[in-house]
Order: structure tokens, then sequence, then C-alpha cells
């Protein structure tokens, strides 16, 4: 927060008093589907999985989440509507979990909590953007190249087929793309 909007000492303990640390065990869902999400979480140790699951029950990743990083099903969030996602812990995962109230609060109280929250949605916004042009402007190449740009360690963190999903690719593919990249 610190690095986002000027905030006191004060103000930080204020907003953080709201919150509560939790810890995932590996594997655990964090989030799910159908449930309106009413809290955002802030990652300090971990990896989660944003994934969509479609008609036919097949998983599909859509997002990785590492530490130093908000998640949540965020529109979902500021609708209030129920969830289509799915956050999963992939390692063990410690989180600040910021309940509604907590948003809210900071949104009222925080000299600049407006701010941080308006900061926090353009940076949603940027990455679906870039997600979306990436998906479609590149190749399967291409975008394997540049996965660790936006998730620095991932191929040692995350098993190869969700990554695959992420490229929208078949594990095959991906197993090639790693092999003519050596």
């Amino acid at each position: 927060m610190k690095q986002m909007i000027a905030i006191s000492e004060d103000e930080l303990n204020d907003f953080l008093s709201q919150s509560v640390s939790k810890t995932f065990k590996r594997n655990e869902t964090i989030s799910q589907p159908n449930v309106v999400p009413n809290e955002i979480f802030f990652i300090i140790k971990g990896l989660i999985r944003v994934m969509i699951t479609d008609n036919e029950g097949n998983e599909h990743t859509v997002h990785f989440a590492l530490e130093n990083q908000f998640i949540s099903d965020y529109s979902n969030f500021m609708q209030k509507q129920p969830s289509f996602y799915t956050l999963q812990a992939l390692e063990e995962t410690q989180v600040v979990v910021l309940p509604r109230s907590a948003i809210e609060w900071g949104y009222k109280n925080l000299q600049e909590g407006e701010k941080m929250g308006r900061l926090i949605a353009e940076y949603y916004f940027i990455y679906q953007d870039n997600r979306i042009k990436n998906t479609f402007s590149r190749t399967p190449k291409q975008r394997y190249d540049t996965i660790t740009d936006v998730f620095p360690n991932i191929h040692n963190r995350a098993p190869q087929h969700m990554i695959a999903s992420y490229l929208g690719i078949t594990p095959v593919h991906l197993s090639r793309l790693k092999k003519s990249s050596r």
C-alpha cells in the first residue's frame, strides 16, 4: 500500500486491524464459483491460480497471482454478484484477507483510499486488456517466451498443464515449445 499511496502508520494500522492473515494449504480452494466474493486477498507468500470451469467440466486457467498482488473475482466483488471463478492455492499461500467492510472503510477514511482503489482497478484493466491482446495477436511461441515477464519463475511453481491452459495451448504443444527454446 505504501508503494501505491501516501499513507500514515496510523491509517495503515487502522486499515489492517480490519483484516486477518490466513494461510491456505497447497491445492486448497480459496474462493469458489456461485458465491458472492466479499473479500480481496493480498498475497504475502505463495501462488494462486484463477480458473473457470466450462459446461463440460474442463478447467481453464485464466490467471496466476503471485506475491505482492491483490486477487479476487474483482468485477463480481464490485458488482456483488456470484463469482464465475475458482481461486486455488498452488502452493502453501499466506494472504491478508481484506473483507468488503475494510475496503469500504478504506475508501471513506484513508486520505488516499479512493486513489488506491482506482490504481488497483487500473492495474486489473491493463492486465486484462494486455491478456486479450496477447491471446489474439501473438503466436503461442511469443506468449510462451513472455510468460515469465508477467509471472516470474512460473515454470518452477505451476504444473505444466495449467501453464499450457493459461497460454491457450495443449500440454504437448507446450512441451514442444520448451524443447525449441532450449
